[in-house]
């Protein structure tokens, strides 16, 4: 993993994907370890700042995903890497649900 550092503003610009998944059961731990075995190749890549898996305390099948990127060409660049495809191949039928939303920074109209 690299050592990149962001200001609040630098963490403010980009793109950002918000990501809730929740697991089939009997598969919550494999979905826990796949996606912690992503959070090292995705945050190398240059175009991402942030991946953040979280997992909640009291529901153990619902996850969710913050991820920040440079901009949208960064998130386009992530859906190509090894490790994606393998995640999407691997995980993604262990997955009752996944909805994916995309959001840029809010800047209200002078």
């Amino acid at each position: 993993m690299s050592d990149k550092s962001f200001t609040p503003a630098e963490l403010n610009d980009g793109f950002v994907v918000a990501i809730e998944i929740d697991a089939k059961p009997g598969e919550e731990e494999a979905v826990a370890q796949g996606l912690s075995a992503m959070i090292a190749p995705t945050m190398a890549e240059p175009g991402v700042k942030l991946f953040l898996p979280y997992r909640s305390p009291t529901d153990r099948k619902a996850f969710f995903i913050f991820e920040l990127y440079r901009n949208e060409a960064g998130w386009a660049e992530h859906q190509k890497t090894a490790h994606f495809k393998a995640f999407v191949e691997t995980l993604l039928p262990r997955l009752a649900r996944r909805e994916r939303v995309p959001f840029v920074p809010f800047a209200p109209h002078a």
